[in-house]
């Protein structure tokens, strides 16, 4: 495994991230669990081999991967670095965000988180909660008391809004020391801030690397970006993210034992790219950008949806339709949904709710009327 220092907070962080939002989960009667015995081989596997930053938060995994991730961990939870998030609530104030974390610790089942995240940031939440209601106050607590040992935020929003945070914050004398943010072959859009964050010594973790999925799939992407010999298109995605030298570790949500041990095997590799091919790829840009006419992450935070369309599910169909030109198994993938009992936009009441939950700012339903034109055709 490749290491990099974390910024200026004193750590070395894994090339690779564990992130544990889509840990393989099962349904008994109305409730969904995660399948432990699971969650804890890839977890172990990854330690094994070299992951020493885990990712989770409160809600992820019908709010069980805390507690699974605190699980998994007990035997060497002092030789890695957990990082979790606290929602940004109006109203939460500095009592909220103290028993947020409290009941994370709990959950967790240690005493201390390394990276705490103001989660899912935005100009107006930043402003809004975690200023005017003393958040940064209540986390410097937190911090002094040993609670948590690193201040972070996560973030979706306009890339100029990042410089807002972290200079805003040092001015109140609370420094942020790590942001997790979207970036990918896809979606360059925070490169500039990525650079000027780690220059003002935050450490720098991407979610995304492989777009949501979207550069998951075998392509000859690679081949016709470059003109050379094909190489796996997750390992492109992984080595674009990780070949960025602002840019200290990619976040994989992995679901199973397989792809944990392929991602392993990409971050440990140290071939990078060339200058040339470092070129060719930002040349190819524009053509690329094609590939974005649809750009779903997979993070399920539009979920659940009122009268229970798997918008994910749909979107990442029309990934393989559109993207990579698999039209008959995209269509096959509808159709096994639908036997399934799936709904679709011939469902939907048109609420809007999924829309005020992505943090993409998606047309979801127009993108769902189309897409579901298509491959229901």
């Amino acid at each position: 495994m490749n290491y990099r220092e974390f910024g200026k907070t004193g750590e070395k962080i894994s090339a690779l991230g564990f992130g544990c939002m889509r840990f393989p989960e099962y349904k008994e009667g109305e409730k969904n669990f995660v399948d432990q015995d699971k969650v804890d081989e890839m977890i172990a596997y990854a330690y094994e081999n070299g992951v020493n930053y885990f990712d989770t938060a409160p809600g992820y995994c019908s709010e069980n991967s805390e507690a699974a991730l605190g699980h998994a961990v007990k035997g060497f939870r002092d030789r890695i670095l957990i990082s979790t998030k606290c929602p940004i609530d109006a109203g939460i104030g500095a009592d909220g965000y103290r028993k947020r974390l409290e009941k994370s610790l709990s959950r967790l089942g240690t005493d201390h988180v390394d990276f705490y995240h103001f989660w899912a940031l935005n100009r107006n939440s930043y402003d809004n909660v975690v200023v005017k209601e003393g958040l940064l106050e209540a986390a410097a607590k937190a911090r002094e008391e040993g609670l948590i040992r690193h201040i972070s935020f996560s973030f979706h929003d306009a890339p100029e809004v990042i410089r807002h945070i972290v200079d805003t914050s040092e001015e109140r004398g609370v420094k942020m020391e790590s942001m997790l943010c979207q970036y990918n072959l896809l979606d360059r859009s925070n490169e500039e801030m990525i650079k000027y964050v780690n220059e003002k010594g935050l450490g720098t973790v991407a979610m995304g690397p492989v777009g949501g999925g979207r550069l998951a799939a075998p392509t000859d992407l690679y081949a016709k970006l470059t003109g050379k010999a094909s190489i796996a298109t997750y390992e492109l995605a992984f080595k674009f993210c990780l070949g960025n030298p602002n840019l200290n570790c990619a976040l994989s949500g992995m679901q199973n034992l397989d792809m944990v041990q392929k991602n392993i095997k990409v971050a440990s590799d140290d071939t990078a790219f060339s200058a040339e091919e470092w070129e060719q790829l930002g040349a190819a840009m524009e053509e690329i950008k094609k590939f974005s006419e649809l750009y779903c992450t997979g993070c399920k935070y539009c979920q659940p949806c009122p009268v229970g369309i798997d918008i994910p599910r749909i979107f990442e169909m029309y990934t393989y339709y559109n993207v990579y030109g698999l039209k008959d198994h995209a269509k096959n993938m509808m159709k096994n949904y639908l036997q399934k009992e799936g709904k679709t936009f011939a469902d939907c009441k048109k609420c809007g709710i999924c829309e005020k939950k992505c943090p993409q700012h998606l047309a979801i339903r127009e993108h769902l009327e189309k897409v579901c034109g298509i491959l229901c055709d």
